[in-house]
């Protein structure tokens, strides 16, 4: 299952580095989770309430264990909010991201219908792609390793032996021939450009080459003496300042999908004896048409194989260039663990039935892709593992949900590990039953008593018209009110819930959007409209997870509105009586006074505004526009001259740093609204060091 060979892989320890200790419950369930995978216990579940910390468990679970690590989650936000928590709790170990690298995708598909073809259309996010190279590159080099994934990380990926022999292992002293080396980069996927240096690209001058790995920020130089490897140095792209001098270095492979020359003659000779097959029983069926598609789109990939080793769709072929027989399941990012590694699985609920759901929705869109001579069978094969496949290639699962689910349940034969207690203090909120008859008057009433203390609402309806009538009405009685659904622009969605916590509004309208992950510590009421209407929006999990949505207050209620009592209702308002006993007695036991939750809103748009007026107060209004006025500062070069000064006059060097810190500005705000949060982040870091140079300066009269 694991073919990864000759490849020694760093051992160091995971340690928590932060001011918290475990509280709460927290150290119980620790305790007991390790207990139960060092007793060798398959899976378990850990029943978390809202607010309990689960991801600081995750973190204290993994210096307690000291095994690699993965946790899926069922989206990218979550991903993003989870692995950056774990960051800060472990800054000295690897943590990275994994998800679809996808801005915006569109898969390839046929309508036969109306005969419409749709051909793949996407917009990739080079950040998140080497964020991707970067997990990839850790699991394989080191042991201290967490990846926080989607669920996407259960789709084909390249082979990792395949990954690990096309490596490049570079020694001081070692003997290699130059021309070798540049013939095995670009055979690596690596790029040549001597001009734009930049990620998954390397350079030449005379004996010196320079590559910036895919998956690094850093670049890597080599000074070689004839055939021998003299320096090895990693050193910042930008200014060129020498981060450290190294013995040794590995530079992994620019794509998952890279094959050796070998590889691709099998792979191509494979696909031409599939296509000839395949093209056999299309015309014996009297399908010339798709006959004469298929030839000619598989015969021009083929001839792109050979030529420069690669062809758009290139995955489509995986089965062949893997060297795997017809239905095998492809290679994951699973694949890259070591055997012993541990898998998470947050939000299960949601998360579980995603593994099992995405096989199905990749395979009946190919399966009329193949029908129609669009592609050969084998493209099939490149697909997500089925829930069979997933299983075969796990060890052992922990289950983290406020609301686990059967699958879950069943598998620990229905015994959980609970972390109810709040480190806060904070217990579950109460929940008031109230009639439906006047429900919108007492709604109002209930808001304006919310609005005069300066705390939140979220109110939850049925349907979006709904939502949006709902929103009308409150607005014309002076209510300051936004709704929330899934047609709500993503950036925009962002700015509402940063709004809500900053008091510009008051109340928020919302259907399903109001549940997992949503955290909001300044809400004190949640009122769930039409309660008793049973359904996926008012089951017992939808319930339990919105009522959790008021537990971060301490005056947090629910008020469901209902004319009758449905077993929905009565399972979530059980459990949630049950744990706010559990609570209060623990609370009353230690006398403990709970604490409000003080979070800080502290996400990129925050930071981006925050930004925004330190660099206006530093620049100055007529500063800023000036530098607005200015020509953009040229690319590297530019920026490593502002870096080092160049000994350029003083007042000159000011305005080039002046105007570089606007450029940034400007790219900072455009990653931020296409949504590429990890590179608005990097900016942002670039354009405070700047500013830090630029006070320097002033500061010392320049």
């Amino acid at each position: 299952m694991r073919p990864v060979s000759d490849l020694q892989r760093r051992v160091a320890p995971f340690q928590v580095i932060t001011d918290m200790v475990p509280a709460g419950d927290q150290p119980a369930a620790i305790d007991e989770m390790e207990r139960r995978i060092r007793g060798g216990a398959t899976d378990t579940v850990l029943l978390g309430a809202t607010g309990t910390g689960k991801t600081a468990t995750v973190a204290w679970l993994a210096e307690r264990l000291q095994r690699p690590t993965l946790v899926m989650l069922p989206n990218k936000t979550l991903a993003a909010q989870f692995a950056n928590e774990l960051r800060e709790m472990l800054p000295q170990n690897a943590v990275e991201y994994f998800v679809s690298y996808y801005d915006y995708y569109q898969p390839e598909a046929y309508v036969p219908q109306t005969d419409t073809y749709i051909e793949k259309d996407s917009s990739i996010n080079d950040e998140v792609d080497r964020l991707r190279h970067s997990a990839t590159n850790s699991l394989l080099t080191r042991r201290d390793t967490i990846v926080v994934a989607s669920v996407s990380c259960i789709y084909g990926l390249g082979t990792p032996q395949e990954y690990v022999d096309r490596m490049l292992k570079l020694q001081v002293g070692g003997s290699v021939e130059r021309d070798m080396l540049l013939r095995k980069l670009v055979g690596m996927q690596y790029q040549r450009n001597d001009l734009a240096f930049s990620r998954g690209t390397f350079r030449v001058r005379g004996d010196t080459i320079e590559i910036i790995p895919v998956y690094e920020e850093l670049a890597v130089r080599i000074e070689m003496f004839g055939d021998e490897i003299e320096r090895l140095m990693t050193l910042h792209p930008l200014t060129g300042e020498v981060i450290s001098e190294d013995d040794e270095l590995y530079v992994f492979p620019a794509s998952h999908y890279v094959a050796g020359p070998e590889r691709m003659e099998r792979a191509v000779a494979g696909i031409e004896a599939e296509l000839a097959e395949r093209l056999g029983e299309l015309e014996r069926q009297g399908k010339l048409l798709e006959a004469q598609r298929l030839r000619m789109r598989t015969t021009y990939d083929i001839e792109m194989m050979r030529q420069v080793g690669s062809c758009s769709g290139i995955e489509n072929y995986s089965r062949h260039i893997d060297g795997r027989a017809a239905g095998s399941p492809p290679n994951t990012l699973l694949d890259y663990f070591p055997e012993d590694f541990l898998l998470v699985i947050d939000e299960s609920h949601v998360t579980v039935p995603q593994i099992g759901a995405m096989y199905e929705g990749d395979v009946s869109r190919k399966r009329v892709l193949v029908e129609h001579g669009f592609r050969l069978p084998s493209a099939i094969d490149n697909r997500p593992l089925t829930w069979d496949e997933f299983g075969e290639r796990i060890g052992q699962t922990v289950y983290l949900s406020a609301t686990p689910g059967p699958y879950e349940l069943t598998r620990t034969s229905g015994e959980v590990v609970e972390q109810v207690i709040r480190p806060t203090g904070l217990v579950d909120p109460q929940v008031i039953i109230k009639q439906t008859k006047g429900q919108i008057d007492d709604l109002v009433h209930e808001i304006r008593l919310r609005a005069e203390r300066d705390e939140r609402v979220l109110v939850t309806t049925l349907t979006k018209k709904m939502a949006e009538d709902l929103t009308d009405y409150l607005l014309e009685l002076g209510i300051r009110a936004r709704y929330l659904h899934s047609e709500v622009d993503t950036l925009r969605r962002v700015e509402l819930l940063r709004e809500l916590r900053l008091g510009e509004y008051d109340v928020l309208v919302g259907i399903n959007l109001l549940r997992e992950g949503l955290d909001l510590p300044e809400v004190s009421l949640v009122s769930i409209l039409d309660a008793d209407k049973e359904g996926f929006l008012r089951s017992g999990t939808s319930l339990i997870q919105t009522i959790g949505r008021a537990a971060r207050n301490v005056s947090g209620e629910v008020h469901m509105y209902a004319d009758k009592v449905t077993p929905s209702m009565q399972r979530a308002i059980d459990e949630t009586n049950r744990r706010r006993d559990k609570q209060i007695a623990y609370n009353t036991e230690r006398g403990i006074d709970p604490t409000p939750l003080r979070k800080r809103i502290a996400d990129i748009l925050d930071q981006l505004m925050r930004e925004d007026a330190d660099t206006e107060k530093l620049l100055g209004g007529a500063g800023r526009q000036q530098s607005r006025g200015k020509a953009p500062v040229p690319g590297l070069a530019s920026r490593a001259r502002v870096a080092r000064g160049d000994g350029r006059p003083g007042s000159e060097a000011r305005g080039d740093l002046v105007a570089l810190i606007a450029e940034l500005t400007d790219q900072m705000h455009a990653a931020a609204a296409e949504l590429q949060f990890e590179l608005a982040a990097r900016i942002r870091d670039e354009i405070k060091e700047l500013k830090h140079e630029l006070r320097g300066m002033q500061a010392a009269g320049v």
